[in-house]
């Protein structure tokens, strides 16, 4: 890289939760810079968490929070070219990276399910990741099957 590295903006915490992974997750979210729609939507669906949860303990968040670590990949596979040939090699994650890949799985395969409202389909998704079930669970155990399969290329890390 030529120029220095861009410095990390600190997130503002939101206003419910006051938590800064929340404006993280509602930043993904957001469509077209609508940000109070993306809290809506979020908060929405919290509050269907919140009635499907059952007689646990356990708040909606912490099930949200639950579901964002199950989701969670730690490894995954990139391309490297060796000798004329592509491999694809396992590779750990960065902490940041590993959270940025959850939250955006959650949203896509949220966004996937078949429900009436953005609202009810991100509450869906959430229980079913929290239960380690669903579309965003299924792509993360996924990604670490790839990396299983292709160990044997660990040697070739960059």
């Amino acid at each position: 890289m030529r120029k220095t590295k861009a410095k990390k903006r600190p997130l503002l915490p939101d206003p419910k939760f006051n938590d800064q992974l929340v404006t993280r997750f509602v930043n993904n979210l957001m469509l077209d810079g609508k940000k109070s729609i993306a809290f809506k939507i979020f908060y929405d669906a919290l509050d269907v968490v919140e009635t499907k949860k059952g007689d646990n303990e356990k708040t909606s968040l912490e099930i949200w929070k639950d579901a964002l670590t199950n989701v969670m990949p730690h490894v995954e596979v990139r391309s490297r070219r060796v000798g004329g040939a592509n491999f694809q090699i396992p590779m750990p994650i960065r902490a940041d990276r590993k959270i940025s890949m959850a939250m955006k799985w959650l949203i896509k395969y949220s966004k996937a399910r078949n429900d009436k409202s953005m609202a009810l389909k991100l509450a869906n998704e959430i229980v079913a990741a929290s239960r380690e079930e669903g579309a965003a669970y299924k792509k993360k155990s996924d990604t670490h099957k790839m990396a299983e399969a292709n160990k044997a290329f660990s040697h070739f890390k960059f």
